[in-house]
């Protein structure tokens, strides 16, 4: 009897449809090969799989039978998969209707419109902070009277505790927008809410010879640009780099673009955000005609008995769980791990916010055993889930009363708006999958993983999760979506089998490829 059958019988011999993932895939039958647990075995067959690993669960939504599973236990790195503990979590203990606060106090004794004292930004996590948002802060301080500090900017972002990066992140992706710095206080350049970083734009020259226009976003200059690259003749290499130095705020641009080319748009991290808040603040300030006389310092408490001048809230948490949850925003993932450290043990560090984490989990029936999580995006190696724990965690959020919110934030397949579609807006097009899958997506080198939900031809809905480990080839996204749209063209009576399709490009998901997304 296959092990993989689990409670369900089969009748149909299995039809393999190729035309539905696109061509030069083959149709045919295998009349030794029956049923749904037989389609997904041939798809994990798959060459691209050799000397692969995976763990594959799928188990029906409503009853939680379980129809498929192959090493349910073993554990894999889940990459993004990871945010769909982390994301759940925080609904629960945070609340859907959760907001970070930002506010603007003064210390100190007022004389007319001086304050003589110390003005303090203090942030308690907000990841979609704009510069827009520094700037309203800004007139309220402006409108409260007060035109002048004699004293310091003070940025309070104790909130959090001072470890900026995850437990074994990639010293290489440093530089970069997906590994941006971890603080209670921060900006982002657009939104897309991708916090701690610029927005690095570089235009050719007028002239071969001529420097490449380089401008940043937000416009600040708590970042240098090292311009090295060179504008050449039209219909050269379009050539260019853009890599921060580490441990300083320089960024420098090297290489080639021709004239009238498209030039380059990278999204930089920044060394200390806190650092990077304090000087857009201080800009907006004065802006708005308010002299700070003293310089900016971080990471200091801010004082009881500190006057508010200014607030501003964020969007709610569920609302949040859209950029987070359909971009794969890995900040907006250690942050509310932190916060959720903070909100449980009034401590906003990584450590806190995990055993958190592990807290809700374990009072939904997720193993915790059987799971490792070092932090909240999955972009740290060292997280290792099952399929198995991934699915119980699927099937347990379905009773929670913000499932309809969280459920809204996974990714939807083939849905052409980034904010519905986000890491799935062009995958399983096409086919029975393509507006009924919703899922996480998951991409780490040699890492790939999708677990969510999808409704069967039958209307009924099934949870699924896919993690797939140590394979060689370029991608095996291809796979994932043969499973999910097997699973969405059979019915309880018969299984339809959809051959992989070749795989478009690498095995990078469309959050890891900006300023494109997909």
């Amino acid at each position: 009897m296959n092990p993989h059958r689990g409670k369900w019988t089969w009748a149909v011999t299995v039809a393999l449809v190729a035309a539905v993932l696109g061509p030069g895939a083959q149709a045919g039958a295998d009349s030794d090969r029956s049923g749904l647990p037989e389609a997904i075995d041939t798809v994990l067959g798959d060459a691209r799989m050799e000397g692969g690993v995976a763990s594959v669960v799928v188990a029906d939504a409503a009853t939680g039978e379980l129809l498929y599973q192959h090493l349910p236990s073993t554990r894999l790195m889940p990459a993004s998969n990871t945010k769909l503990s982390t994301s759940a979590a925080a609904m629960e203990i945070l609340g859907p209707g959760y907001r970070f606060t930002t506010d603007v106090l003064a210390h100190g004794r007022r004389s007319g419109s001086v304050l003589r004292g110390d003005l303090y930004l203090r942030g308690t996590g907000d990841p979609t902070l704009l510069a827009a948002d520094y700037d309203r802060l800004a007139a309220q301080v402006a409108a409260s009277g007060v035109t002048r500090v004699d004293g310091r900017l003070i940025a309070d972002d104790t909130r959090f505790d001072a470890q900026r990066l995850g437990r074994d992140w990639a010293w290489d992706d440093e530089s970069y927008y997906y590994a941006a710095q971890i603080s209670a206080l921060s900006v982002a350049p657009d939104t897309d809410y991708d916090t701690g970083t610029v927005i690095v734009t570089v235009a050719p020259g007028a002239a071969v010879g001529d420097e490449p226009v380089v401008t940043v976003t937000p416009d600040t200059d708590y970042v240098e640009i090292d311009v090295r690259a060179t504008t050449v003749a039209a219909g050269g290499a379009n050539a260019l780099a853009v890599e921060r130095e580490h441990g300083r705020n320089d960024i420098v641009v090297s290489g080639t673009t021709p004239v009238g080319g498209a030039g380059a748009k990278e999204w930089m991290t920044v060394w200390e955000p806190t650092g990077y808040a304090a000087d857009v603040f201080r800009d907006a300030l004065a802006d708005h005609g308010i002299k700070v006389t003293g310089p900016n310092r971080l990471g200091r408490q801010t004082p009881v008995g500190a006057r508010p001048l200014a607030s501003h809230d964020s969007m709610a948490l569920k609302d949040l769980l859209i950029p987070f949850m359909k971009l794969s925003n890995n900040m907006h993932a250690e942050i509310l791990t932190k916060a959720m450290g903070y909100e449980v043990s009034q401590q906003g560090s990584w450590s806190a916010g995990l055993a958190a984490i592990a807290g809700y989990l374990k009072g939904i029936g997720v193993d915790t055993a059987k799971v490792r999580q070092v932090d909240g995006s999955g972009l740290s190696r060292m997280d290792n889930f099952p399929a198995g724990q991934l699915a119980e965690l699927l099937l347990a959020v379905r009773a929670e009363p913000w499932y309809a919110d969280w459920k809204r934030s996974l990714p939807v397949a083939c849905d052409p708006d980034r904010f519905v579609g986000g890491t799935l807006r062009t995958r399983m097009c096409g086919t029975a999958a393509a507006l009924n899958a919703r899922a996480k997506t998951g991409s780490l080198t040699g890492a790939s993983a999708l677990s969510g939900y999808v409704t069967d031809a039958g209307g009924r809905e099934l949870v699924f999760s896919i993690v797939l480990n140590n394979y060689l080839a370029s991608s095996v996204k291809p796979l994932e979506d043969a499973i999910v749209v097997t699973l969405a063209k059979s019915t309880e009576e018969a299984a339809t089998l959809v051959e992989p399709r070749t795989a478009r490009g690498g095995d990078l998901e469309c959050a890891w490829r900006k300023p494109v997304l997909c």
